[in-house]
Protein backbone atom coordinates (compact mmCIF):
# COMPACT_ATOMS: atom_id res chain seq x y z
CA UNK A 1 0.00 0.00 0.00
CA UNK A 2 1.15 3.44 -1.23
CA UNK A 3 0.49 6.64 0.94
CA UNK A 4 0.99 10.29 0.30
CA UNK A 5 0.08 13.62 2.42
CA UNK A 6 -2.31 15.21 0.35
CA UNK A 7 -0.71 18.69 -1.42
CA UNK A 8 -1.24 20.65 -4.37
CA UNK A 9 2.41 21.21 -5.29
CA UNK A 10 5.70 19.74 -3.56
CA UNK A 11 7.05 21.66 -0.83
CA UNK A 12 8.18 21.24 2.51
CA UNK A 13 6.38 20.01 5.35
CA UNK A 14 4.82 22.69 7.16
CA UNK A 15 1.84 22.79 9.42
CA UNK A 16 -1.33 25.59 7.74
CA UNK A 17 -1.95 28.21 10.44
CA UNK A 18 -5.51 29.37 10.70
CA UNK A 19 -5.80 32.66 12.33
CA UNK A 20 -3.10 35.02 13.66
CA UNK A 21 -0.28 32.92 15.14
CA UNK A 22 0.87 33.65 19.08
CA UNK A 23 3.58 32.04 21.21
CA UNK A 24 3.46 28.81 21.32
CA UNK A 25 2.59 26.83 24.76
CA UNK A 26 5.78 24.86 26.28
CA UNK A 27 4.59 22.46 28.87
CA UNK A 28 7.50 20.80 30.88
CA UNK A 29 5.70 17.05 31.68
CA UNK A 30 7.75 14.17 31.43
CA UNK A 31 4.21 11.98 30.56
CA UNK A 32 5.96 9.92 27.71
CA UNK A 33 6.59 6.58 29.79
CA UNK A 34 3.42 6.14 30.48
CA UNK A 35 1.23 7.02 27.62
CA UNK A 36 -1.52 4.63 26.33
CA UNK A 37 -3.39 6.43 24.20
CA UNK A 38 -5.47 4.34 21.64
CA UNK A 39 -6.32 5.32 18.40
CA UNK A 40 -8.45 5.02 16.89
CA UNK A 41 -9.66 2.16 19.06
CA UNK A 42 -12.86 1.16 21.19
CA UNK A 43 -13.21 1.41 25.02
CA UNK A 44 -11.02 -0.01 27.32
CA UNK A 45 -11.40 -3.36 28.01
CA UNK A 46 -11.12 -3.65 31.53
CA UNK A 47 -13.66 -0.47 31.67
CA UNK A 48 -16.42 -3.11 28.94
CA UNK A 49 -15.21 -5.68 31.60
CA UNK A 50 -16.66 -4.06 34.72
CA UNK A 51 -19.85 -2.69 32.58
CA UNK A 52 -20.77 -6.49 31.67
CA UNK A 53 -20.08 -7.57 35.48
CA UNK A 54 -22.15 -4.62 36.76
CA UNK A 55 -24.89 -5.78 33.93
CA UNK A 56 -25.01 -9.38 35.42
CA UNK A 57 -24.91 -8.00 38.93
CA UNK A 58 -27.83 -6.38 38.65
CA UNK A 59 -29.81 -9.48 36.41
CA UNK A 60 -28.74 -11.07 39.16
CA UNK A 61 -30.49 -9.27 42.26
CA UNK A 62 -33.54 -8.99 40.01
CA UNK A 63 -34.13 -12.59 39.98
CA UNK A 64 -32.63 -13.32 43.71
CA UNK A 65 -34.72 -10.92 45.16
CA UNK A 66 -38.07 -9.38 44.25
CA UNK A 67 -38.35 -6.51 46.61
CA UNK A 68 -35.69 -4.19 44.69
CA UNK A 69 -37.75 -4.31 41.65
CA UNK A 70 -37.25 -0.26 42.02
CA UNK A 71 -33.71 -0.46 42.43
CA UNK A 72 -32.93 -1.47 39.05
CA UNK A 73 -35.33 1.38 37.26
CA UNK A 74 -33.37 4.25 39.11
CA UNK A 75 -29.96 2.77 38.55
CA UNK A 76 -31.23 2.64 34.95
CA UNK A 77 -32.58 6.13 35.27
CA UNK A 78 -29.17 7.00 36.16
CA UNK A 79 -27.61 5.47 33.43
CA UNK A 80 -29.60 7.64 31.09
CA UNK A 81 -28.42 10.69 32.72
CA UNK A 82 -24.93 9.56 32.62
CA UNK A 83 -25.28 8.74 28.93
CA UNK A 84 -27.23 12.12 27.99
CA UNK A 85 -24.53 14.45 29.95
CA UNK A 86 -21.58 12.81 28.11
CA UNK A 87 -23.18 13.06 24.77
CA UNK A 88 -23.64 16.73 25.50
CA UNK A 89 -20.03 16.95 27.02
CA UNK A 90 -19.28 15.55 23.53
CA UNK A 91 -21.43 17.89 21.18
CA UNK A 92 -19.85 20.96 23.19
CA UNK A 93 -16.19 19.25 22.35
CA UNK A 94 -17.12 18.65 18.68
CA UNK A 95 -18.48 22.44 18.93
CA UNK A 96 -16.02 24.25 20.24
CA UNK A 97 -13.14 22.30 17.96
CA UNK A 98 -15.42 23.53 15.19
CA UNK A 99 -15.43 27.19 16.14
CA UNK A 100 -11.65 27.19 17.05
CA UNK A 101 -10.24 26.89 13.43
CA UNK A 102 -11.84 29.25 11.19
CA UNK A 103 -13.19 27.56 7.43
CA UNK A 104 -13.42 24.09 9.25
CA UNK A 105 -17.29 23.68 8.63
CA UNK A 106 -16.58 24.02 4.95
CA UNK A 107 -13.86 21.43 4.92
CA UNK A 108 -14.92 19.00 7.14
CA UNK A 109 -18.00 17.74 9.12
CA UNK A 110 -17.63 15.84 12.31
CA UNK A 111 -19.59 12.64 12.79
CA UNK A 112 -18.25 10.97 16.22
CA UNK A 113 -15.91 10.48 18.74
CA UNK A 114 -13.70 7.02 17.77
CA UNK A 115 -11.13 7.35 20.32
CA UNK A 116 -9.46 9.03 23.08
CA UNK A 117 -5.89 8.97 24.19
CA UNK A 118 -4.13 11.01 27.38
CA UNK A 119 -2.66 13.33 24.71
CA UNK A 120 -5.24 13.57 22.40
CA UNK A 121 -9.17 12.63 20.71
CA UNK A 122 -9.72 11.43 17.48
CA UNK A 123 -12.93 12.21 15.59
CA UNK A 124 -14.37 10.61 12.24
CA UNK A 125 -15.41 12.98 10.12
CA UNK A 126 -16.73 13.05 6.19
CA UNK A 127 -14.05 15.40 3.70
CA UNK A 128 -16.28 17.52 2.13
CA UNK A 129 -13.50 19.20 -0.50
CA UNK A 130 -12.47 15.65 -1.61
CA UNK A 131 -12.50 16.33 -5.05
CA UNK A 132 -10.38 19.02 -4.88
CA UNK A 133 -7.15 17.05 -4.11
CA UNK A 134 -5.20 14.52 -5.32
CA UNK A 135 -5.92 12.18 -2.85
CA UNK A 136 -2.93 9.56 -3.47
CA UNK A 137 -3.44 8.21 0.34
CA UNK A 138 -6.63 6.72 -0.94
CA UNK A 139 -6.00 2.91 -0.67
CA UNK A 140 -9.66 2.66 -1.57
CA UNK A 141 -9.80 5.01 -4.05
CA UNK A 142 -8.21 2.06 -6.72
CA UNK A 143 -10.69 -0.02 -6.34
CA UNK A 144 -13.43 2.61 -7.78
CA UNK A 145 -14.72 0.98 -10.99
CA UNK A 146 -17.58 -1.88 -9.64
CA UNK A 147 -17.01 -5.75 -10.42
CA UNK A 148 -18.94 -8.65 -10.36
CA UNK A 149 -19.09 -10.55 -6.86
CA UNK A 150 -17.02 -13.66 -7.00
CA UNK A 151 -18.30 -16.80 -7.71
CA UNK A 152 -17.42 -20.53 -5.67
CA UNK A 153 -15.48 -22.74 -7.26
CA UNK A 154 -18.45 -25.33 -7.36
CA UNK A 155 -20.13 -22.98 -9.60
CA UNK A 156 -21.25 -25.29 -12.85
CA UNK A 157 -18.95 -23.86 -15.19
CA UNK A 158 -20.37 -25.50 -18.83
CA UNK A 159 -23.28 -23.11 -18.80
CA UNK A 160 -22.40 -20.57 -21.16
CA UNK A 161 -20.81 -17.73 -20.26
CA UNK A 162 -23.54 -15.49 -22.56
CA UNK A 163 -25.84 -16.42 -19.48
CA UNK A 164 -23.68 -14.71 -16.85
CA UNK A 165 -23.16 -12.26 -19.08
CA UNK A 166 -26.96 -11.02 -20.03
CA UNK A 167 -27.24 -11.83 -16.11
CA UNK A 168 -24.56 -9.40 -14.83
CA UNK A 169 -26.22 -6.80 -17.26
CA UNK A 170 -29.71 -6.82 -15.28
CA UNK A 171 -27.79 -5.54 -12.70
CA UNK A 172 -28.91 -2.12 -11.33
CA UNK A 173 -27.36 1.00 -13.67
CA UNK A 174 -26.82 3.10 -10.31
CA UNK A 175 -24.08 0.07 -8.58
CA UNK A 176 -21.38 1.51 -10.42
CA UNK A 177 -22.24 5.46 -9.58
CA UNK A 178 -22.63 4.80 -6.29
CA UNK A 179 -18.32 4.95 -5.65
CA UNK A 180 -18.33 8.57 -7.33
CA UNK A 181 -20.81 9.47 -4.68
CA UNK A 182 -20.16 7.86 -1.40
CA UNK A 183 -19.19 10.30 1.58
CA UNK A 184 -15.07 9.92 2.25
CA UNK A 185 -13.76 9.94 5.64
CA UNK A 186 -11.04 10.99 7.70
CA UNK A 187 -9.92 10.87 10.84
CA UNK A 188 -9.29 13.95 12.98
CA UNK A 189 -6.91 13.81 15.72
CA UNK A 190 -6.88 16.63 18.10
CA UNK A 191 -3.38 17.08 19.90
CA UNK A 192 -4.48 18.61 23.37
CA UNK A 193 -2.32 21.75 24.60
CA UNK A 194 -0.84 19.15 27.21
CA UNK A 195 1.79 18.33 24.74
CA UNK A 196 4.50 20.37 24.23
CA UNK A 197 5.31 21.96 20.67
CA UNK A 198 8.26 20.08 20.12
CA UNK A 199 6.60 16.53 20.46
CA UNK A 200 3.48 17.91 18.12
CA UNK A 201 5.78 19.14 15.72
CA UNK A 202 7.97 15.59 16.37
CA UNK A 203 4.87 13.33 15.51
CA UNK A 204 4.05 15.24 12.29
CA UNK A 205 7.40 15.48 10.78
CA UNK A 206 7.75 12.06 11.14
CA UNK A 207 4.36 11.47 9.79
CA UNK A 208 5.48 13.33 6.92
CA UNK A 209 8.51 11.56 5.96
CA UNK A 210 6.83 8.14 6.06
CA UNK A 211 4.05 9.46 3.55
CA UNK A 212 5.31 6.83 0.77
CA UNK A 213 5.65 3.89 3.29
CA UNK A 214 3.57 0.62 2.81
CA UNK A 215 0.83 0.11 6.14
CA UNK A 216 1.67 3.51 7.71
CA UNK A 217 -0.81 5.73 8.23
CA UNK A 218 0.30 9.23 6.22
CA UNK A 219 -0.12 12.59 7.36
CA UNK A 220 -2.75 14.29 4.76
CA UNK A 221 -2.70 17.52 6.33
CA UNK A 222 -2.30 19.80 9.30
CA UNK A 223 -3.79 22.63 10.84
CA UNK A 224 -3.08 25.27 13.71
CA UNK A 225 -5.10 27.84 15.57
CA UNK A 226 -3.18 29.46 18.59
CA UNK A 227 -2.43 26.93 20.92
CA UNK A 228 -4.56 24.02 19.09
CA UNK A 229 -2.98 21.84 16.83
CA UNK A 230 -5.17 18.77 14.66
CA UNK A 231 -3.62 16.31 12.29
CA UNK A 232 -5.70 15.43 9.34
CA UNK A 233 -5.81 11.20 8.88
CA UNK A 234 -7.47 9.05 6.59
CA UNK A 235 -9.91 6.95 8.33
CA UNK A 236 -9.45 3.17 7.91
CA UNK A 237 -12.29 0.72 9.06
CA UNK A 238 -10.86 -1.96 11.38
CA UNK A 239 -12.25 -4.71 13.64
CA UNK A 240 -11.45 -4.80 17.54
CA UNK A 241 -8.62 -7.13 18.35
CA UNK A 242 -10.77 -8.27 20.94
CA UNK A 243 -13.42 -9.84 18.83
CA UNK A 244 -10.97 -11.52 16.81
CA UNK A 245 -8.07 -12.73 18.12
CA UNK A 246 -9.08 -15.42 20.22
CA UNK A 247 -10.75 -16.93 16.52
CA UNK A 248 -7.21 -16.62 15.05
CA UNK A 249 -5.75 -19.77 13.17
CA UNK A 250 -2.03 -20.05 12.64
CA UNK A 251 -2.50 -18.58 8.13
CA UNK A 252 -4.68 -15.45 9.91
CA UNK A 253 -1.54 -14.90 12.19
CA UNK A 254 0.60 -14.99 9.34
CA UNK A 255 -1.11 -12.57 7.42
CA UNK A 256 -1.64 -10.20 10.28
CA UNK A 257 2.39 -10.25 11.97
CA UNK A 258 3.56 -10.20 8.11
CA UNK A 259 1.28 -7.23 7.51
CA UNK A 260 2.55 -5.53 10.89
CA UNK A 261 5.93 -6.42 9.94
CA UNK A 262 5.89 -4.56 6.49
CA UNK A 263 5.22 -1.37 8.14
CA UNK A 264 7.81 -2.24 10.51
CA UNK A 265 10.51 -2.75 8.04
CA UNK A 266 9.17 0.68 6.37
CA UNK A 267 9.79 2.40 9.57
CA UNK A 268 12.60 1.20 10.62
CA UNK A 269 14.42 1.12 6.94
CA UNK A 270 13.99 4.92 7.90
CA UNK A 271 15.75 4.90 11.23
CA UNK A 272 12.49 5.61 13.18
CA UNK A 273 11.69 3.51 16.21
CA UNK A 274 7.53 3.57 16.92
CA UNK A 275 8.39 2.63 20.77
CA UNK A 276 4.43 1.92 21.02
CA UNK A 277 3.38 -0.99 18.91
CA UNK A 278 0.49 -2.97 20.54
CA UNK A 279 -2.78 -4.21 18.79
CA UNK A 280 -4.48 -1.21 19.45
CA UNK A 281 -2.14 0.91 17.05
CA UNK A 282 -2.10 -1.31 14.16
CA UNK A 283 -6.04 -0.83 12.67
CA UNK A 284 -6.31 -4.36 11.04
CA UNK A 285 -9.65 -5.61 8.97
CA UNK A 286 -9.79 -8.79 9.11
CA UNK A 287 -11.84 -9.32 5.66
CA UNK A 288 -9.68 -7.38 4.01
CA UNK A 289 -6.28 -8.32 5.38
CA UNK A 290 -5.53 -5.62 5.41
CA UNK A 291 -3.27 -3.41 8.28
CA UNK A 292 -2.33 0.04 9.13
CA UNK A 293 -0.06 1.28 11.83
CA UNK A 294 -1.16 4.35 13.72
CA UNK A 295 0.17 6.75 16.26
CA UNK A 296 3.61 7.52 16.53
CA UNK A 297 3.09 10.17 18.63
CA UNK A 298 5.88 8.44 21.48
CA UNK A 299 8.18 7.99 18.05
CA UNK A 300 11.62 9.15 17.70
CA UNK A 301 14.63 8.59 15.19
CA UNK A 302 17.05 6.05 16.23
CA UNK A 303 20.42 7.62 17.59
CA UNK A 304 18.80 10.53 19.04
CA UNK A 305 19.70 11.63 22.63
CA UNK A 306 21.47 8.58 23.28
CA UNK A 307 24.49 7.57 25.04
CA UNK A 308 26.96 4.37 25.18
CA UNK A 309 25.66 1.53 26.66
CA UNK A 310 27.15 -1.51 27.36
CA UNK A 311 25.17 -3.57 25.05
CA UNK A 312 26.76 -2.58 21.72
CA UNK A 313 30.51 -3.33 23.51
CA UNK A 314 32.25 -6.74 22.55
CA UNK A 315 31.62 -9.66 25.55
CA UNK A 316 35.17 -9.33 26.75
CA UNK A 317 35.20 -5.60 27.56
CA UNK A 318 31.54 -5.31 29.08
CA UNK A 319 32.73 -8.09 31.63
CA UNK A 320 36.24 -5.80 32.12
CA UNK A 321 33.83 -2.45 32.73
CA UNK A 322 31.55 -4.62 34.30
CA UNK A 323 33.77 -6.05 36.93
CA UNK A 324 35.56 -2.31 37.57
CA UNK A 325 32.44 -0.80 38.27
CA UNK A 326 31.80 -3.27 40.77
CA UNK A 327 35.05 -3.03 42.54
CA UNK A 328 34.89 0.23 43.06
CA UNK A 329 31.59 0.29 44.60
CA UNK A 330 33.40 -2.15 47.15
CA UNK A 331 32.60 -5.69 45.68
CA UNK A 332 29.25 -7.13 45.14
CA UNK A 333 26.85 -7.23 48.02
CA UNK A 334 23.03 -7.29 48.10
CA UNK A 335 20.43 -4.82 48.54
CA UNK A 336 20.96 -1.34 48.26
CA UNK A 337 23.38 1.59 50.02
CA UNK A 338 21.22 3.59 52.76
CA UNK A 339 22.74 6.79 51.29
CA UNK A 340 23.12 5.82 47.73
CA UNK A 341 25.71 8.61 46.51
CA UNK A 342 25.39 7.00 42.93
CA UNK A 343 23.86 9.30 40.21
CA UNK A 344 20.92 7.62 38.55
CA UNK A 345 20.25 6.53 35.02
CA UNK A 346 18.00 8.46 32.76
CA UNK A 347 17.01 6.75 29.45
CA UNK A 348 13.58 6.85 27.17
CA UNK A 349 11.24 4.29 29.22
CA UNK A 350 8.28 5.78 26.84
CA UNK A 351 5.89 2.61 25.67
CA UNK A 352 2.57 0.62 26.65
CA UNK A 353 3.03 -1.45 30.32
CA UNK A 354 3.11 -4.82 28.86
CA UNK A 355 4.62 -4.36 25.27
CA UNK A 356 8.11 -3.09 26.36
CA UNK A 357 11.23 -4.60 25.63
CA UNK A 358 13.92 -5.76 28.00
CA UNK A 359 16.16 -3.30 27.32
CA UNK A 360 13.69 -0.89 28.10
CA UNK A 361 12.47 -1.92 31.24
CA UNK A 362 16.58 -2.21 31.94
CA UNK A 363 17.02 1.77 30.99
CA UNK A 364 19.41 1.08 28.04
CA UNK A 365 20.93 4.77 27.17
CA UNK A 366 21.57 3.19 23.30
CA UNK A 367 17.78 1.74 22.30
CA UNK A 368 17.09 0.76 18.66
CA UNK A 369 14.06 -0.51 16.44
CA UNK A 370 14.35 -3.99 18.00
CA UNK A 371 12.28 -2.82 20.68
CA UNK A 372 9.37 -2.52 18.60
CA UNK A 373 9.97 -6.43 17.00
CA UNK A 374 9.94 -7.38 21.12
CA UNK A 375 6.35 -5.99 20.99
CA UNK A 376 5.15 -7.36 17.79
CA UNK A 377 6.27 -10.55 19.74
CA UNK A 378 3.92 -9.78 22.46
CA UNK A 379 1.12 -9.58 20.21
CA UNK A 380 1.58 -12.82 18.48
CA UNK A 381 2.41 -14.34 22.52
CA UNK A 382 -1.06 -12.53 22.93
CA UNK A 383 -2.47 -14.46 20.09
CA UNK A 384 -1.09 -18.21 20.51
CA UNK A 385 -2.05 -17.74 24.39
CA UNK A 386 -5.50 -16.35 23.80
CA UNK A 387 -4.84 -13.77 26.28
CA UNK A 388 -5.12 -10.14 26.47
CA UNK A 389 -3.11 -8.62 27.55
CA UNK A 390 -0.72 -11.34 28.16
CA UNK A 391 1.81 -9.29 30.62
CA UNK A 392 -0.38 -7.28 32.83
CA UNK A 393 2.14 -4.84 35.40
CA UNK A 394 1.58 -1.84 37.39
CA UNK A 395 5.33 -0.94 36.83
CA UNK A 396 8.58 -1.77 35.41
CA UNK A 397 9.98 -3.92 38.94
CA UNK A 398 6.71 -6.19 38.17
CA UNK A 399 7.42 -5.82 34.75
CA UNK A 400 10.90 -7.20 34.95
CA UNK A 401 9.16 -10.01 37.62
CA UNK A 402 6.66 -10.83 34.92
CA UNK A 403 9.33 -11.56 32.27
CA UNK A 404 11.69 -13.51 34.41
CA UNK A 405 8.96 -15.69 35.25
CA UNK A 406 8.81 -17.27 32.05
CA UNK A 407 13.01 -16.80 30.88
CA UNK A 408 14.28 -17.59 34.52
CA UNK A 409 16.67 -15.63 36.48
CA UNK A 410 20.11 -16.90 35.07
CA UNK A 411 18.91 -15.59 31.59
CA UNK A 412 17.21 -12.08 33.10
CA UNK A 413 20.46 -11.72 35.22
CA UNK A 414 22.56 -11.70 32.11
CA UNK A 415 19.90 -9.40 29.77
CA UNK A 416 20.75 -7.30 32.66
CA UNK A 417 24.95 -7.08 32.74
CA UNK A 418 24.49 -6.36 28.73
CA UNK A 419 22.85 -3.04 29.96
CA UNK A 420 25.40 -2.34 32.96
CA UNK A 421 22.67 -4.02 35.26
CA UNK A 422 23.01 -6.45 37.98
CA UNK A 423 19.59 -8.72 38.12
CA UNK A 424 18.67 -10.30 41.36
CA UNK A 425 15.39 -11.57 43.18
CA UNK A 426 14.54 -13.72 45.72
CA UNK A 427 10.87 -14.58 45.02
CA UNK A 428 10.59 -18.52 44.90
CA UNK A 429 8.11 -19.06 42.09
CA UNK A 430 11.14 -18.05 39.69
CA UNK A 431 13.39 -20.31 38.55
CA UNK A 432 16.67 -20.48 37.14
CA UNK A 433 16.08 -21.45 33.52
CA UNK A 434 12.49 -20.37 32.93
CA UNK A 435 9.99 -22.24 30.98
CA UNK A 436 9.51 -22.56 27.18
CA UNK A 437 7.43 -20.75 25.24
CA UNK A 438 6.07 -23.82 23.98
CA UNK A 439 4.48 -24.92 27.30
CA UNK A 440 3.18 -21.64 28.14
CA UNK A 441 1.35 -21.51 25.44
CA UNK A 442 -0.24 -25.11 26.10
CA UNK A 443 -0.78 -24.17 29.79
CA UNK A 444 -2.29 -20.91 28.39
CA UNK A 445 -4.18 -22.78 26.35
CA UNK A 446 -5.25 -25.89 28.62
CA UNK A 447 -3.69 -28.18 25.75
CA UNK A 448 -2.19 -31.48 26.74
CA UNK A 449 1.08 -31.85 25.14
CA UNK A 450 0.51 -35.82 24.41
CA UNK A 451 -2.95 -35.15 23.18
CA UNK A 452 -2.85 -32.23 21.61
CA UNK A 453 0.80 -31.66 19.96
CA UNK A 454 1.97 -28.52 18.35
CA UNK A 455 1.28 -28.99 14.39
CA UNK A 456 4.48 -28.53 12.02
CA UNK A 457 2.93 -24.87 11.45
CA UNK A 458 2.88 -23.99 14.89
CA UNK A 459 6.10 -25.09 15.84
CA UNK A 460 7.12 -22.45 12.84
CA UNK A 461 5.31 -19.57 14.85
CA UNK A 462 7.02 -20.64 17.72
CA UNK A 463 10.62 -20.62 16.30
CA UNK A 464 9.37 -17.40 14.87
CA UNK A 465 7.91 -16.02 18.21
CA UNK A 466 11.18 -17.04 19.87
CA UNK A 467 13.35 -15.39 17.52
CA UNK A 468 11.27 -12.08 18.42
CA UNK A 469 11.25 -12.89 22.38
CA UNK A 470 14.92 -12.39 22.51
CA UNK A 471 15.70 -10.55 25.40
CA UNK A 472 19.09 -9.72 23.93
CA UNK A 473 18.33 -7.40 21.59
CA UNK A 474 21.35 -7.97 19.54
CA UNK A 475 20.01 -11.53 18.27
CA UNK A 476 16.59 -10.47 18.02
CA UNK A 477 15.47 -10.90 14.75
CA UNK A 478 14.96 -7.42 12.88
CA UNK A 479 11.63 -6.64 10.80
CA UNK A 480 13.47 -7.06 6.99
CA UNK A 481 14.79 -10.97 8.25
CA UNK A 482 11.21 -11.58 9.79
CA UNK A 483 9.01 -11.14 6.27
CA UNK A 484 11.47 -13.71 5.05
CA UNK A 485 11.12 -16.15 7.80
CA UNK A 486 9.33 -19.39 6.95
CA UNK A 487 6.22 -18.16 9.12
CA UNK A 488 5.58 -15.22 7.34
CA UNK A 489 6.11 -16.83 4.17
CA UNK A 490 2.67 -18.83 5.02
CA UNK A 491 1.14 -15.05 4.59
CA UNK A 492 1.51 -14.73 1.21
CA UNK A 493 0.36 -18.44 0.72
CA UNK A 494 -2.78 -18.10 2.75
CA UNK A 495 -3.79 -14.85 0.67
CA UNK A 496 -2.88 -16.55 -2.54
CA UNK A 497 -4.78 -19.76 -2.30
CA UNK A 498 -8.22 -17.24 -1.14
CA UNK A 499 -7.90 -16.05 -4.27
CA UNK A 500 -7.63 -19.06 -6.18
CA UNK A 501 -10.72 -20.48 -4.55
CA UNK A 502 -12.87 -17.20 -5.74
CA UNK A 503 -13.51 -16.62 -9.71
CA UNK A 504 -15.09 -13.44 -11.16
CA UNK A 505 -17.95 -13.65 -14.04
CA UNK A 506 -15.89 -14.36 -16.98
CA UNK A 507 -15.82 -10.87 -19.64
CA UNK A 508 -15.73 -10.60 -23.51
CA UNK A 509 -12.22 -10.75 -23.57
CA UNK A 510 -12.37 -14.52 -22.03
Amino acid sequence: MSAAVRRRRPEDFQIHQDGPSTEDTEMNTDAAAGREEEYPAEEDQEQGQDQSQERGTRGAHRDVDDDEDEEPELDEDEEDEEESDEEELLDDDMRRLQDAFPGFRRKYKLIKRIGEGTFSTVYKAEDLQYDRYENKWDVDKENETWTPPPLKRHVDRSSSSSATIDQASQLPAHTSRQHRTRSRFVAIKKIYVTSSPSRILNELELLHDLRDCPAVCPLITAFRSTDQVIAILPYFRHHDFRDYFRNMTIPDMAVYLRSLFTALSAVHRNHIIHRDIKPTNFLYDPSTQRGVLVDFGLAEREGEDTKPCYCHEEPAVRRQRLRAAVMANGGPHHGYPKNDTRPSRRANRAGTRGFRAPEVLFKCTEQTTKLDIWSAGVILLTIMSRRFPFFNSADDVEAMIEIATIFGHRRMRIAGQQHGCMFDTSIPTIGQNGFDLGKIIMWSTLRDEKKQPFSDDERIALDFLARCMELDPSKRIDADEALEHEFLMMGIESQGSEEEDMDVLPTDED
